[in-house]
């Protein structure tokens, strides 16, 4: 729920939460809107035929405590007459070693009636792929950074951070 805004991809500029409820098997659901800022070549954008590359992506996710894993799926609602892309996360733990998690990414994409809709179709596949990789990181990223809060608020229960804050009260 935390992965964006992250240094690794800077496109995702605002994350507006829709819904988010928890079932009866204790599954969290959460539905949120992405504004992002598609980053097309010139070249792609005058296929298209647009300037304006703000888009914006549904997002819905499953989170299942007990079963460890987590589920996305999104789609856009921008653009939607000229392109489609619906995209499946899951991440699970690996079935032999339960420290490692197994991710597996699913994307589904559609230009519609526009000329070389093949190029653009191949083009978005490898934005995808190579953004897959920044995803990890992005998620890795947001595991460093949730483990330094864990870490500090731990230290601040135990009372080890209150300690010099209270001598440099006492220095005044």
């Amino acid at each position: 729920m935390q992965k964006y805004p992250n240094p690794m991809n800077p496109s995702v500029f605002g994350v507006d939460v829709l819904d988010r409820t928890v079932d009866k098997d204790g599954r969290l659901h959460s539905k949120r809107l992405l504004s992002t800022e598609w980053s097309l070549p010139a070249m792609a954008k005058s296929i298209i035929g647009v300037t304006r590359t703000c888009t914006y992506v549904q997002e819905h996710s499953i989170v299942d405590p007990k079963e460890k894993t987590f589920e996305l799926q999104s789609t856009n609602i921008s653009f939607t007459n000229m392109v489609s892309v619906d995209e499946r996360l899951t991440y699970k733990p690996h079935p032999e070693d339960p420290a490692r998690t197994v991710l597996t990414q699913e994307a589904l994409i559609s230009v519609k009636g526009i000329s070389l809709s093949n190029y653009l179709e191949g083009l978005m596949a490898k934005t995808i792929s190579v953004n897959a990789n920044k995803g990890r990181e992005a998620m890795e990223w947001v595991i460093r950074r949730l483990n330094t809060e864990i870490e500090e608020l731990a230290a601040t229960a135990r009372g080890t951070m209150r300690a010099p804050m209270a001598a440099a009260v006492a220095d005044k």
